[in-house]
């Protein structure tokens, strides 16, 4: 069990101090806890943050965490957005407060962050053969009544290697038989058969317990619309095989869980068809990259471009830097690189020019490279850009955009920050 609370944790994090290990925040802040920073309502552009710097739009992060816990709620679904995006507590409780059903996540360390800080509910998608973490897992268990964690299992090995680590823990280990995506996908059972021969193995070993099935759309080579809902469709059967079988006998709910950010529309519209089962089914959604959203990859695959009706997400990041050197009429550099910016899906655009208080269009300015610690930018000959202006880049990818920031102010439209947001990679 958490040693405190997910809020007395979360004062913690407000009584940290401001020092030199958060890039970005104001020199004369140092010292400061982050909540007294906080509460002085600085200015991001003229309260002394330092460049570069990323922020995250308080209105934007707000419309998102709403969107999705509306969406999940219209649908039937239980929501259980990937913590890996975020890593970021403050944000895995506002996602609870939205309606979440708890965090999904990818790792160990991933698992003792969210338990460090109080979450109830995790799914672990992962197979889990690492003893020392499924020691702790089990202690964390024995110790809170009200602690559950999901995890995959896909092969017998690995059941056994579980098993053989849990030895006969207070409370058995939940797990999800994964299906994989097809032949070539990431991980997963390959096929129905194979995935019978793990749930088989599970039902051999006390300190296991199996409580429905699992997997990832966004592994479906060549993933279109059709085929995906054809493989969820795979899912869907495959518990309702287990369930004839009489594999889920005992349960009181089965789980049922799919879901990435590119296609949680076919996931929301297959669900809809599963059959009754012998236990209610939790249809579990966990889609992550929606809380900030962003201006690239996740732009383009999102499913509410297919569904507009149902609204739309709102990228909540934007990376300010400055022009440090404009060496000739066609090209400038500014001071953040591959240090500050995802550029594993794409590289940043330019959104906007500010000088003197005031924001324009970036007309004849293209950012064409990232260094370590500069962007190249190609300008044509009139364009209006000066050494010292902020620049505010658009970036594509939150998950490799968090994790290079450990403390994100969050800032109204107006400039005004009234929050930070503390990452843990």
């Amino acid at each position: 069990m958490a040693e405190e609370s997910g809020a007395e944790a979360l004062a913690r994090l407000a009584g940290e101090r401001v020092d030199h290990r958060f890039k970005g925040l104001p020199p004369d802040a140092g010292g400061l806890r982050v909540s007294e920073l906080a509460a002085e309502r600085r200015d991001l552009f003229t309260g002394g943050f330092t460049t570069p710097v990323l922020a995250l739009s308080a209105e934007r992060l707000e419309h998102n965490l709403a969107l999705m816990e509306t969406y999940a709620a219209r649908h039937g679904l239980a929501f259980a957005p990937h913590g890996k995006t975020s890593m970021a507590p403050a944000l895995f409780h506002r996602q609870l407060a939205h309606g979440a059903w708890g965090i999904t996540l990818a790792t160990p360390h991933q698992v003792r962050v969210a338990r460090a800080f109080g979450v109830p509910q995790i799914f672990l998608a992962n197979e889990l053969v690492d003893a020392a973490a499924l020691r702790w897992i089990a202690a964390e268990l024995a110790a809170d009544p009200d602690f559950r964690l999901i995890c995959y299992a896909d092969s017998v090995a690995g059941v056994r290697q579980m098993a053989a680590a849990l030895g006969s823990p207070a409370r058995p280990l939940d797990v999800v038989v994964e299906l994989a995506a097809g032949e070539g996908a990431r991980t997963g059972a390959r096929g129905a058969r194979e995935c019978g021969l793990v749930a088989d193995a599970v039902a051999a070993e006390p300190a296991l317990r199996l409580v429905g099935v699992a997997g990832y759309e966004g592994e479906v080579p060549e993933a279109r619309p059709d085929s995906v809902r054809a493989w969820l469709r795979q899912l869907g059967a495959l518990a309702a095989e287990f369930d004839a079988a009489g594999r889920f006998a005992g349960l009181d709910e089965v789980v049922v869980s799919a879901g990435g950010s590119a296609w949680f529309d076919a996931v929301a519209e297959v669900f809809e068809e599963l059959p009754a089962l012998s236990a209610p089914v939790l249809k579990l959604l966990r889609s992550g990259a929606y809380v900030s959203h962003d201006e690239g990859h996740y732009r383009e695959v999102t499913p509410f471009n297919r569904v507009p009706e149902e609204g739309a997400l709102q990228a909540a990041f934007r990376l300010w830097a400055q022009v440090v050197s404009r060496p000739s009429p066609e090209q400038a550099f500014l001071n953040a690189g591959k240090r500050d910016a995802a550029y594993d899906l794409s590289l940043p655009t330019v959104a906007t020019i500010r000088r003197g208080g005031a924001e324009r269009p970036p007309t004849g300015v293209e950012l064409t490279a990232l260094s370590d610690q500069h962007a190249w930018l190609r300008t044509a000959p009139d364009a209006d850009l000066e050494v010292g202006d902020w620049v505010g880049l658009a970036l594509s990818h939150p998950c490799t955009v968090f994790d290079k920031w450990q403390l994100i102010p969050v800032a109204r439209a107006d400039g005004t920050v009234v929050d930070y947001v503390r990452t843990f990679f």
